[in-house]
């Protein structure tokens, strides 16, 4: 089970990817097609075509964890949704909705905008 905190940054391929893609396919696609780094920390969510496999791509700061999820019933969201779009970005309480089957999650921002230190300190008046 993924325990993180709203720090973590998720990011959904807005693509069908290929399910049968491993620890260095996915991580290829991460780093290749979304131009981000790999060992950072941030969370990466895949989702077959079909949208009853979903695949999660972590560095936990000892390894790779790949935790894999099949729905029985039903189907994950489509996180592909905007056209042109490399990811999508999510909480990580949208990625557990997400998980759970919810048909919300990834079409629509669930959570509330992060909060923006600086916005904050002028809006204060410090």
């Amino acid at each position: 089970m993924l325990t993180h905190t709203r720090a973590v940054r998720v990011f959904a391929y807005a693509a069908p990817v290929d399910m049968r893609k491993g620890f260095d396919g996915l991580g290829a696609l991460v780093e290749q097609q979304l131009g981000r780094q790999l060992l950072k920390g941030d969370v990466f969510l895949f989702v077959g075509r079909s949208r009853r496999r979903a695949k999660v791509l972590h560095f936990d700061g000892t390894g790779l964890v790949l935790l894999t999820k099949r729905l029985f019933r039903g189907r994950f969201a489509r996180p592909w949704c905007d056209e042109g779009a490399q990811a999508v970005e999510l909480t990580v309480s949208e990625l557990s909705l997400f998980l759970e089957g919810c048909e919300l999650a990834g079409r629509w921002k669930l959570s509330p905008p992060a909060v923006d230190e600086k916005v904050l300190a002028v809006g204060s008046g410090l």
